[in-house]
């Protein structure tokens, strides 16, 4: 049997009109049509070796955590924390990061919560290689980017290339493998210039945390601030920003000056931005994973998300990990995203369709998944058999979005990745909960 009809009150395909009482064919791991029910279960009448389940909420393409950790999920205590800013939260962070930890247990911990609550891909930065296979074992899609920090030239120029191609060999295929340049101020500004070009000699993805703190404006302008002072005290004044006082501009414009900003290229954060830079990613093709509960948590400004909305830059949605945030479910970010974008004063009617976009095609897009040769983000056909159903108490399409955007779902009733049904096994959850149609 490689067929299965899914039926549901609500099936929202995201890049087409939500569906009332809709269905999804699934063949194998592929989307073979979307429509109403009556109309695809008319089509396959006469087939035998079709499975029918009928689900009880609304069926979406899986969510896409555009932006997180995994390995930190047994770090949940410091993100039970609230901090006054990126250094109290650090200096928190690492009181604990250096001790002794299972990190693929921790990461398979995280993977079984991501997809719990309705993921189906993630952008998975991989710091410690103990935790390199987790992504691909858990069977999620996406990007597994291995993190590089700490190089200067000097050090990059002896063995840094070579080094980090072999550190990215490790991870396991699939997901893709990407590299991540954790951000500017922990690499030298010769070793993100030769980053880029090795992503692009290798033709893999880039994902980089960027405007984060305030603390990387002062340093990357002119040397100085918090954050420079604490380089220099560890040892890092002979990284170029230090030496030469700066680089006279903002993050994204130096970014954009080392050839970090591309279309294969997507950052984590961008909070501290103006609207010049906002063009400037417009006009590069980056996308921007906002992650505002775990900005809340350390104690940063909120995302800019009503300048983003109304600008029309790329946006997508990560939770960080638990390091800083409350949970994995991509959806309570949503949720944080529609209660900001309401206080800044975004008020158009699309902002359910656009922030759920943000949380699936938007995160596809910030992977390059949108475009593969089999796509995933929407529900269409020829795209992965990338699913998620939510319980919703709304009987209508409209309803359903707005509940879900706007108060997010705990938990989703099935995560169906690459056509495969995984049932939600955390301690309150319920079983799967769909209907056998005979």
């Amino acid at each position: 049997m490689t067929l299965t009809l899914h039926r549901a009150r609500v099936v929202l395909p995201v890049d087409a009109p939500p569906i009332a009482d809709g269905a999804v064919l699934v063949d194998g791991d592929t989307i073979a049509a979307v429509g109403t029910h009556d109309a695809l279960s008319a089509a396959v009448r006469d087939r035998p070796d079709v499975e029918r389940l009928e689900w009880d909420g609304v069926l979406t393409p899986g969510l896409v955590n555009a932006h997180t950790h995994l390995q930190y999920t047994d770090m949940a205590e410091v993100g039970r924390g609230r901090y006054d800013g990126f250094e109290s939260w650090m200096n928190a962070f690492m009181e604990l990061y250096p001790l002794p930890r299972d990190w693929a247990a921790s990461a398979a911990e995280g993977a079984r919560l991501a997809i719990a609550s309705g993921t189906t891909a993630v952008a998975e930065i991989v710091t410690d290689i103990d935790a390199a296979a987790v992504v691909h074992e858990a069977g999620l899609h996406g990007v597994a980017y291995w993190e590089v920090l700490g190089w200067t030239d000097a050090a990059w120029a002896v063995d840094g290339r070579s080094t980090v191609v072999e550190q990215l060999r490790v991870l396991p295929t699939p997901p893709d493998a990407g590299l991540s340049p954790h951000a500017i101020y922990s690499l030298d500004t010769g070793v993100l210039r030769d980053l880029a070009g090795l992503a692009a000699e290798l033709g893999v993805r880039q994902h980089i945390h960027a405007a984060e703190s305030a603390w990387e404006d002062a340093y990357v302008r002119s040397g100085t601030g918090d954050l420079a002072n604490r380089w220099r005290t560890l040892g890092r004044g002979d990284f170029a920003l230090l030496r030469d006082g700066g680089a006279g501009h903002g993050v994204i414009p130096y970014l954009d000056s080392v050839g970090a900003l591309t279309p294969q290229t997507h950052l984590a954060h961008v909070i501290y931005v103006d609207a010049e830079d906002r063009r400037m990613l417009r006009e590069r093709g980056v996308s921007v994973a906002l992650c505002p509960r775990s900005n809340a948590v350390i104690g940063l400004a909120p995302p800019p998300i009503g300048h983003y909305l109304r600008e029309g830059n790329r946006i997508a949605v990560g939770t960080d990990s638990l390091s800083s945030s409350p949970s994995l479910n991509v959806l309570d970010d949503v949720a944080a995203l529609y209660s900001l974008a309401r206080q800044q004063g975004y008020a158009e009617p699309d902002l359910h369709e656009r922030l759920f976009a943000a949380a699936t095609l938007g995160g596809a897009t910030a992977l390059g998944l949108s475009d593969a040769t089999v796509p995933t983000g929407s529900i269409r056909a020829g795209s992965r058999a990338d699913l998620a159903v939510f319980p919703v108490d709304a009987r209508t399409p409209a309803d359903a979005l707005a509940e879900l955007v706007e108060h997010g779902s705990p938990r989703s009733l099935a995560t169906i990745i690459a056509g495969r049904r995984h049932r939600p096994d955390t301690p309150d959850a319920q079983t799967e909960t769909a209907h056998v149609a005979r």
